[in-house]
């Protein structure tokens, strides 16, 4: 009987789903996308339900020791709740990160089982089968228990669907497990029918201040029979205590608690069930109250309506991937390039609850935004390079609020955002990244916030003594000597530097157009700073000591996979050192011109030195545009690229860094690239498909639509013979964003050879 609600279920959804788009819109974008993608090959990268840009994400969990059918007990190395080489899980998260380097949230877990009670994460786990994966929706069964599981999501709400066999089923929430290495807790049975409670998060990357609650209500469609709380109790010791032993035991309280608080703390809620008797069970999250959490789960859900949850969740995504159609291509090509997008639109989350109230940056004070949305989790030195430019051009309205909301943290807190979540700064990675993204935004035409108080807050980070400054930590030697010195071994001085040459080149771009010709001489100045690193013996740039002399045994391919190097951060020499994508004329002339510059280049390619998971030189590609009559190894090196990209789980080449691999794939497919935040051009390569539209939102921008469109579909002719404009022959291999905003046509003649 299981077998036949199943597939009939499925159909149902299936037939639900594309009914609800295709007769509403005439296009099913979504039924492209495959959200297992992404899920290994450190990809970090989940399947489960979501809303755009939501709070909310049901996923399951499943990280464990695939050689004990346990759970690890080493989650350092996993920063996501669901790896498809593994296959033991432990039940359904609701609070979620995705494509991250670092474990965190993870949380709020609950997991459906039958039989005897039992609350030992490692024994009540279990194999899981029949995955089924769409935008808004995730099923699967739960083996040992025949129990199928359906999830889905709205903004700030997650619903779980579970079909039962016959007799006593149980339903847990574990709020010890998850990612987060946080494990207080606190919950309280109101009812029969509801819990409510907070969870502690935080210390993401160990940064230990960032730590921050989250609540929740959770509600149930049938009364329990039986509930209760269990708690992980940690080894008694003493001449007294009647029980050891090294691991601990769990506890179950049945009768004693009106409600419980601690580590590793959890619910359960029993029930007899009838054979394929199903049960919903919804959550409302809010990082507010837990009055906010029950307010949100009343305004999003009204009632249990699984199949109605999850219809809307599908025609939203549908809505939102409809900006851009693409025509021609395969379907695996359309499949990489629409799951590419929705991944881009995970991330940043809406962070205030329904009646507008969020958690105010580095604070204990809860604030109330009352137009547009307070958004949440910046990844800021990965996503400044390209989503935030491409969420400009395709989602402005998007964009325009997260320069607001990174604008009122400063308000809030003092500094701009570095790698921002949850109203927490963790201060992960280099640089001072927001000066590019809000440079690069106003630059592109989008307004709607206080520019005039950013440029406040740029000249603030850019100019303040180290001592006082979060953002950027070796100011003053930068400041007084142009370049970050190398001072111990495996520091990040380079890194460092490079990423603060970039923003002061925003920086000085925003002083031209603001007016303020002196800080723009100056900052110009500063951004030419690399060239103190250019070392001539390797013609690559190399770590400085303060006295002004390189370091010695200097090893260009040290930090390859992610080891620990000299001076650069997460990479080599080879992936930092033509990374001045503000000044690459610069760059040309310290190589010796052209010809030189175009062989060290195509160098970093032929000899393996490229890493095409590793954002300071994912941009190399799009760099032979800049020589005359090279622009065909451009594309040549994205036509082979794109290929690292596929629909399998590892189809993305390392950690998607909350977007930023899918947005350089995104640009790359319709055949343009922002290689610089604060420059206006695209490079030009060829496209995938033989035709892409973007719509353009008319309230921002002037045009209608911008297309690119291709002559000859032939994938195997990835070389470009002419360009043209609106008609008219285009020579250059650039084209603005003032020009295609506009609205126009990109026409691009490929052949099979390059001139």
């Amino acid at each position: 009987m299981m077998k036949h609600i199943i597939k009939t279920s499925r159909i149902l959804l299936l037939v639900l789903f594309t009914f609800a788009y295709t007769n509403s819109q005439g296009q099913d974008y979504a039924s492209f996308i495959n959200p297992f993608i992404g899920t290994s090959n450190y990809g970090a990268c989940y399947p489960g339900a979501v809303s755009p840009n939501g709070m909310v994400s049901v996923v399951p969990y499943n990280v464990t020791n695939n050689d004990k059918n346990k759970l690890s007990t080493d989650t350092g190395w996993l920063s996501n709740p669901f790896v498809s080489d593994n296959h033991f899980m432990t039940g359904f998260t609701h609070v979620n990160l995705s494509g991250v380097g670092c474990p965190d949230l993870g949380s709020i877990i609950l997991m459906p089982t039958t039989g005897k009670l039992e609350v030992d994460k490692n024994k009540y786990g279990s194999t899981y089968s029949d995955q089924v994966a769409k935008p808004g929706y995730y099923s699967t069964i739960i083996d040992k228990y025949r129990v199928k599981a359906e999830v889905s999501a709205t903004t700030r709400t997650g619903i779980s669907r579970y079909t039962f066999p016959k007799g006593q089923s149980n339903i847990l929430l574990n709020l010890g497990l998850g990612l987060t290495n946080e494990s207080g807790a606190y919950a309280k049975i109101v009812s029969p029918t509801e819990i409510e409670g907070s969870k502690l998060l935080g210390t993401f990357c160990y940064h230990k201040d960032a730590v921050f609650p989250v609540y929740f209500v959770v509600k149930f469609s049938k009364p329990a029979k039986e509930k209760g709380y269990f708690k992980f109790q940690q080894p008694l010791v003493g001449p007294r205590a009647k029980w050891s032993s090294t691991s601990g035991k769990y506890k179950i309280y049945r009768k004693y608690y009106k409600e419980l608080a601690g580590d590793n703390i959890g619910t359960f809620f029993t029930f007899d069930t009838d054979e394929d008797e199903q049960i919903e069970v919804k959550i409302g999250v809010s990082y507010v109250s837990i009055e906010n959490a029950r307010q949100n789960l009343e305004v999003e859900q009204d009632g249990f309506n699984f199949d109605k949850i999850a219809k809307e969740t599908y025609s939203n995504w549908n809505t939102e991937l409809s900006r851009i159609k693409v025509e021609g291509g395969t379907k695996e090509d359309k499949t990489v390039f629409y799951t590419a997008l929705y991944h881009i639109l995970l991330h940043p989350n809406i962070l205030q609850d329904i009646n507008g109230q969020y958690p105010a940056m580095e604070s204990d004070q809860i604030k109330t935004i009352t137009d547009g949305n307070r958004y949440t989790v910046f990844s800021l030195w990965d996503t400044y390079r390209n989503v935030h430019p491409f969420l400009s051009l395709v989602y402005p309205e998007k964009q325009r609020d997260m320069v607001k909301t990174m604008i009122q943290m400063y308000d809030e807190s003092g500094w701009l955002p570095k790698w921002e979540l949850f109203g927490r700064e963790t201060y992960v990675m280099e640089g001072d990244p927001s000066i590019p993204v809000i440079t690069d935004t106003y630059l592109r035409g989008i307004r709607g916030f206080d520019i005039e108080k950013a440029y406040k807050a740029m000249l603030k980070s850019a100019t303040t003594e180290q001592k006082y400054n979060p953002l950027r930590p070796d100011n003053d030697f930068y400041l007084s000597h142009g370049y970050v010195p190398f001072t111990s071994n495996y520091d990040n001085s380079v890194s460092h530097a490079l990423e603060y040459y970039i923003a002061d080149w925003n920086l000085s771009k925003l002083a031209s157009v603001l007016g303020d010709k002196k800080n723009e001489k100056r900052f110009a100045k500063q951004a030419k700073g690399y060239k103190n690193y250019f070392n001539k013996e390797f013609n690559l740039l190399v770590p400085k000591k303060e006295d002004g002399s390189f370091i010695e045994d200097f090893d260009p391919k040290m930090g390859e996979n992610f080891a620990p190097s000299h001076g650069f951060h997460e990479g080599t020499s080879w992936n930092y050192s033509f990374y001045v994508p503000h000044d690459i004329k610069g760059l040309i002339k310290l190589y010796g011109g052209n010809k030189p510059f175009v062989k060290r280049l195509e160098t970093c390619f032929s000899e393996d030195n490229f890493d095409p998971a590793n954002e300071p030189d994912i941009a190399y590609p799009y760099l032979f545009n800049y020589i005359k009559g090279q622009e065909w190894r451009t594309q040549k090196h994205i036509h082979n690229l794109r290929k690292l990209y596929t629909t399998k789980a590892g189809g993305i080449p390392g950690n998607d860094d909350t977007g930023t691999l899918s947005a350089w794939i995104v640009y790359s497919m319709m055949g343009i690239y922002p290689v610089c935040p604060g420059d206006m051009d695209y490079a030009i390569t060829t496209p995938t498909f033989d035709k892409v539209t973007i719509s353009l939102n008319s309230s921002v921008y002037s045009g209608k639509t911008f297309t690119i469109e291709k002559s000859d579909s032939n994938p195997e002719n990835p070389y470009i013979q002419s360009i043209s404009w609106n008609k008219k022959r285009w020579k250059r291999f650039f084209i603005s964003h003032q020009q295609i905003t506009k609205g126009g046509v990109l026409k691009i003649e490929t052949s099979k050879t390059h001139k």
